[in-house]
């Protein structure tokens, strides 16, 4: 006979369930009525999206009473269905954050009812959609806009202002694979002239040579002063695509991440455009270089300014690892990839090297186990994810967070992603 869970205070049992994992959250709530009506509270469920996939061709009431005791905000759809559509209208409206994963124009006409949305991701479109003022019943609300694998009215740069400048207030914005084969300096000079918030800024780049020599000004209408653009993301790039003198444009970036077509192996150019783009970036704190040059081809021009730094590039050996330390003292956060080669025994030279981090992302796989235990030699580290996950690697986890006292938070993958994150941008 099953027993009764003691009547603790709520509060406690509250603390006890933040502490769970979704999925053991869910396990939890299924084991009786009285736990199904606390793990349903709504302080332990921010900052989640529900996932709805319809498989089964709807969802019951029942189920939308469990999303709104929950104060569900958030919400990714993977159908293009009207009736799907309405659904999630009707029981969400309170939504703020809409992914659609697979999308239309006929559900695309669905975003409007969500009155408090601010952001919405739109992907996977097998027909052109069209985007004006009236997409959203409050343009002027909407912070956040992602568009990946998207068919516009005309694959032009005309095309992608036309669909973005009605929304005035955007802080960040994501555009991926519209089919632009446009420069992609002009799309980012445009989209700063015509988006003066703008914050973060995320494009695949279009594979053409540039002809630009230089970048040209920004014009902003009414005479006001160029956007402080702080992040930039630059996907599937390649070196020849942007002008060389590209980030006097952004010269007050502080989040640079370029992933790169190409790997060392495959490189195209003996030209190598990324030396220069960082030399033009004096406020430079995060850093993400995927692919790409050798690492010995620009590490020298890494600013000292950065304090997170990741480079998922192949062939990384030890002098590279010494010389990027020789660039980034104060540096804080590392992710160090060079799959699908390994750091190998190199991975104790990252206390001598980098005694500052607070937070490691690296392989454990191919690492000697004295070599792993060395990182507790880190007086701050507070975080540690293993990008790799075999059976023995738990025990070694285990030894190395007795070594910290126990003040090591270390994670492996799958580890939970912003679901306004699209597959295009994956490290």
């Amino acid at each position: 006979m099953a027993q009764t869970p003691p009547r603790l205070p709520s509060e406690v049992w509250n603390r006890v369930f933040s502490c769970l994992s979704t999925a053991d959250k869910l396990s939890v709530r299924a084991s009786c009525k009285y736990f199904n009506t606390l793990v349903d509270h709504g302080s332990l469920w921010r900052d989640w999206a529900v996932v709805l996939r319809f498989n089964s061709g709807y969802y019951n009431r029942r189920f939308w009473a469990s999303l709104r005791r929950r104060r569900v905000t958030s919400a990714v759809v993977r159908s293009s269905r009207v009736k799907d559509w309405k659904q999630v209208a009707h029981f969400l409206p309170s939504a703020t954050t809409v992914v659609m994963d697979t999308s239309s124009q006929q559900s695309l006409h669905y975003v409007r009812d969500f009155a408090d949305l601010r952001r919405l991701a739109v992907r996977n479109s097998s027909t052109s959609l069209v985007f004006d003022s009236s997409t959203v019943c409050k343009p002027e609300q909407l912070t956040h806009l992602s568009l990946c694998d998207v068919t516009l009215p005309t694959a032009t740069i005309e095309g992608v202002i036309s669909a973005v400048s009605h929304f005035t207030n955007l802080t960040s914005l994501v555009c991926h694979r519209t089919g632009v084969l446009q420069e992609t300096i002009i799309l980012v000079h445009s989209l700063l002239s015509c988006l003066p918030k703008l914050k973060h800024l995320s494009l695949s780049v279009a594979h053409t040579f540039c002809c630009l020599n230089t970048v040209p000004s920004l014009n902003i209408p009414g005479g006001g002063r160029a956007p402080a653009l702080s992040s930039l993301e630059l996907i599937d790039c390649m070196d020849l695509s942007f002008p060389k003198d590209s980030m006097k444009l952004m010269p007050g970036l502080k989040s640079l991440a370029v992933f790169f077509r190409h790997s060392q192996q495959e490189w195209p150019s003996p030209v190598c455009h990324l030396n220069t783009w960082l030399s033009d970036l004096p406020q430079l704190s995060t850093l993400v270089i995927l692919k790409g040059p050798a690492v010995k081809n620009y590490v020298t021009s890494i600013p000292p300014t950065v304090t997170s730094l990741t480079l998922c590039v192949a062939e990384f050996s030890s002098k590279d690892l010494a010389a990027t330390a020789a660039q980034v003292p104060d540096l804080l956060q590392l992710h160090i990839d060079p799959w699908p080669s390994h750091l190998g025994a190199h991975t104790a030279q990252i206390p001598l090297l980098f005694p500052k981090l607070r937070r490691l992302k690296v392989r454990l796989e191919h690492v000697p186990e004295e070599k792993f235990l060395a990182l507790h030699k880190l007086p701050d580290l507070e975080y540690l994810e293993v990008l790799d996950s075999l059976p023995h690697f738990s025990q070694l986890i285990i030894k190395l967070r007795a070594l910290t006292n126990y003040r090591l938070e270390v994670k492996t993958p799958p580890r939970q992603r912003d679901v306004m994150s699209c597959s295009c941008v994956c490290y």
